[in-house]
C-alpha cells in the first residue's frame, strides 16, 4: 500500500509585536540574507524608510535593488523580475497589498525567499500562497509561494487608517461563509476537502470571536487580528486552494470590483457580503451580525455606503466569477431570496444606497 503524504511550506521567520520594523536587519542577518531587493508601496518609504535603513545598516545588509510599486500587471512583473541582480538573496515587500503581491510573485518566479512586511491588516494576503494581480487587465488571484518570513510591527498597523483595520475584520469574518460553501461543494463531489486546512481556518476565526475587546486600535485586538488573518493564509497553503478563505462572499466582492461605479476596499465589500451569505446559508447569522455590530464595522461602512443597484447586480452575476466553484449563490432560489433580503433588511438598507 502506498501512503500519500503532503508537504507544506510555513514561514521560517514569524515575528509579530511592537517595534519589529527596527529588527528587520537582525532577522535578515540571522537567516543569511546579506543582499536584498526591496519593494515598497507608494508613500511607505517616506513613512518608515529611516527606521528600515538604520536597521539594515546596523546589520550590514545591502539593498541591491529597490522599487516603488504601482503597476501590478503580471506582464510588468515578468518583465521586471529578471532585472533584479542575480546576487540578491531575498526579496522584501513592505506596505499594502500591491507591494506584497508584486514581491511575492517576483520571488515565486525567481525561486527566491520572500519576506512579507505588511503595514496594514486589510486582508489575509500578507501570508497567503497567492498574489492578487492584473492579468490582461483583469484582477485575478495567481498562485505564488507562501512567504519565507512574515514580520508585523503592531505599532505600524496601529497607525494605519481605520478603513484598513475594518477591511481586515470583514475579510476575517468571511471565513465562516467560505467554509460552509467549501463543505457543500465537497458533499456534491465538486471539491476536495482538507480537514486540517478547515480546522486551522475555523479555529482562527472562532478564537478571534472569543476575544472580548472591541477597541480596534488596542494592541491586543490588532495582535489577535493579525494572527487570525495569518493563520487563514496558512490554511490555504495547507488546503492547496483558496477554499478555506474564499466563498460566495468573495465572488460578490470580485464581481463588484468589475462592475461597481465606485468599488470599495476588498474586506469592506466582503464583510457586507458575508452578512448576506450567512443569512442565505442559515449559518451563524446571529454571530456574524453581532460581531460586525460590536466592532462598529456596520457603522464605519454606513459613512460611505455601497451602491445598492451595483450590489444587487453583483449578487446576480457572482456565480459567473469562477467556473466550477459551487457556493450558496449557485442556487437560483437563493438569488431571489438574497434580493428580497437586501430590499427589506434594516442594516443592509443603511449600508446600500
Amino acid at each position: 500500500m502506498v501512503v500519500k503524504t503532503q508537504q507544506i511550506s510555513i514561514p521560517s521567520i514569524l515575528k509579530i509585536g511592537s517595534g519589529e520594523i527596527n529588527n528587520l536587519g537582525k532577522y535578515l542577518k540571522e537567516n543569511n540574507f546579506p543582499e536584498i531587493a526591496c519593494f515598497f508601496s507608494e508613500g511607505i518609504e517616506e513613512l518608515f524608510g529611516e527606521e528600515i535603513s538604520k536597521s539594515l545598516k546596523e546589520a550590514d545588509i545591502k539593498i541591491l535593488h529597490k522599487n516603488v510599486i504601482s503597476d501590478i500587471s503580471i506582464e510588468n512583473i515578468m518583465h521586471n523580475a529578471f532585472e533584479i541582480p542575480k546576487k540578491v538573496d531575498a526579496l522584501i515587500g513592505i506596505g499594502g497589498g500591491k507591494a506584497l503581491d508584486y514581491a511575492k510573485y517576483c520571488a515565486h518566479v525567481l525561486k527566491l525567499p520572500f519576506i512579507s512586511i505588511p503595514t496594514s491588516t486589510s486582508n489575509d494576503g500578507f501570508c497567503s500562497p497567492n498574489s492578487s494581480l492584473l492579468v490582461q487587465g483583469k484582477r485575478k488571484s495567481v498562485h505564488a509561494s507562501i512567504p519565507y518570513g512574515v514580520i508585523v510591527d503592531i505599532d505600524i498597523i496601529k497607525s494605519s487608517p481605520d478603513s484598513c483595520i475594518y477591511s481586515g475584520i470583514g475579510d476575517l469574518i468571511s471565513k465562516i461563509t467560505a467554509e460552509w460553501d467549501w463543505q457543500e461543494a465537497t458533499k456534491r463531489g465538486e471539491q476536495n476537502f482538507n480537514d486540517f486546512g478547515y480546522l486551522i481556518s475555523q479555529n482562527s476565526v472562532m478564537d478571534f470571536l472569543c476575544y472580548q475587546s472591541i477597541q480596534i486600535k488596542e494592541e491586543k485586538f490588532l495582535y489577535n487580528l493579525v494572527v487570525a488573518l495569518l493563520m487563514n493564509g496558512l490554511s490555504m497553503e495547507i488546503a492547496g486552494s483558496s477554499r478555506p478563505a474564499s466563498g460566495s462572499e468573495h465572488l460578490i466582492s470580485h464581481t463588484l470590483d468589475k462592475i461597481a461605479k465606485n468599488p470599495q476596499m476588498h474586506g469592506l465589500q466582503v464583510g457586507i457580503a458575508t452578512y448576506l451569505c450567512s443569512y442565505l446559508q442559515n449559518n451563524q447569522f446571529d454571530v456574524v451580525k453581532k460581531f460586525l455590530c460590536s466592532t462598529k464595522f456596520f457603522d464605519f461602512v454606513q459613512q460611505n455606503p455601497l451602491d445598492k443597484e451595483d450590489f444587487i447586480n453583483a449578487v446576480k452575476q457572482a456565480r459567473c466569477a469562477k467556473e466550477d466553484f459551487y457556493t450558496i449563490l449557485s442556487e437560483d432560489k437563493m438569488i431571489e431570496k438574497a434580493i428580497k433580503f437586501i430590499n427589506t433588511d434594516e442594516i443592509l438598507n443603511k449600508l446600500l444606497k
